[in-house]
């Protein structure tokens, strides 16, 4: 085990990933401390994706060291996976909950009965209990009204809302998000980015691949930018937006500047 600070909440080292058209991510190393709110911002296709799917082991890593938590993922390059290693990666899956572009509601369940479904099938919870779960769930996310509906009567914020509560349903210790708005109209992204603040409020540990930069600006602990398969910079919003040191971060955010988020280049 690795000396880390009691505060690390997640931690990686070395991560490496690749697929049969080649390498996505290479020697990431990141420590997030519990209730940090980090946003992953980057050109498409450079693995800010990936690495949310290898930290909730929805991907294994190739090689490297994750830890969440206090479950730790070690892969040696060429290691095989084995029994062992399968059965952590589920324990660490277990602890992360996961919102993506689509909502992936199940359109023949309330909104309720897809709130309490992982509790009581995964968890194997009681009905009643799962129920009240995911009561204060939706109430949280501002759904309380919404339980008996179901997800066709819903616009675009209010379905990922309701993914956010299914995924809180469970309990995670850390909230990872895949672009949750980049699927919303403009005028419904507000809705889902204000329910991350509020979680931030309440010291739930999130990252966010956005390309919401105001959001990632104003409610980051800090950012970090990512460039073919790489982390390249990482800093807070503001001395990120407003000095960058790195030239590929600097070409990134020159898109940026007529947002106000004015870029010394």
């Amino acid at each position: 085990m690795v000396n880390l600070p009691e505060e690390s909440l997640i931690v990686v080292e070395n991560l490496y990933k690749s697929f049969e058209d080649g390498e996505v991510l290479r020697n990431i190393s990141i420590n997030i401390k519990e209730g940090d709110l980090v946003s992953l911002i980057g050109p498409s296709g450079c693995g800010k994706s990936t690495f949310l799917r290898c930290l909730n082991c929805l991907e294994l890593l190739d090689s490297g060291y994750i830890r969440v938590g206090r479950t730790e993922l070690r892969r040696g390059a060429k290691q095989r996976p084995d029994e062992k290693m399968i059965d952590t990666a589920h324990k660490i899956r277990r602890e992360v909950g996961m919102v993506f572009q689509s909502y992936n509601l199940f359109p023949h369940k309330t909104v309720l009965q897809n709130v309490m479904l992982a509790p009581v099938v995964v968890k194997k919870m009681r009905q009643d209990e799962a129920r009240e779960i995911a009561l204060t769930q939706l109430e949280k996310v501002g759904l309380e009204g919404f339980a008996n509906r179901y997800p066709s009567t819903l616009s675009g914020g209010q379905s990922q809302r309701a993914a956010i509560a299914r995924a809180l349903a469970m309990n995670p210790m850390v909230m990872l998000y895949d672009e949750p708005t980049s699927a919303l109209d403009p005028e419904l992204v507000g809705e889902v980015l204000q329910v991350m603040k509020a979680l931030d409020s309440e010291g739930m540990t999130q990252i966010i691949v956005t390309h919401e930069m105001q959001f990632a600006r104003d409610a980051s602990d800090y950012i970090v930018f990512i460039d073919r398969g790489e982390i390249v910079e990482f800093d807070d919003g503001d001395i990120l937006f407003t000095n960058p040191k790195n030239d590929r971060t600097r070409e990134f955010l020159r898109h940026f500047n007529g947002m106000g988020m004015a870029v010394n280049c």
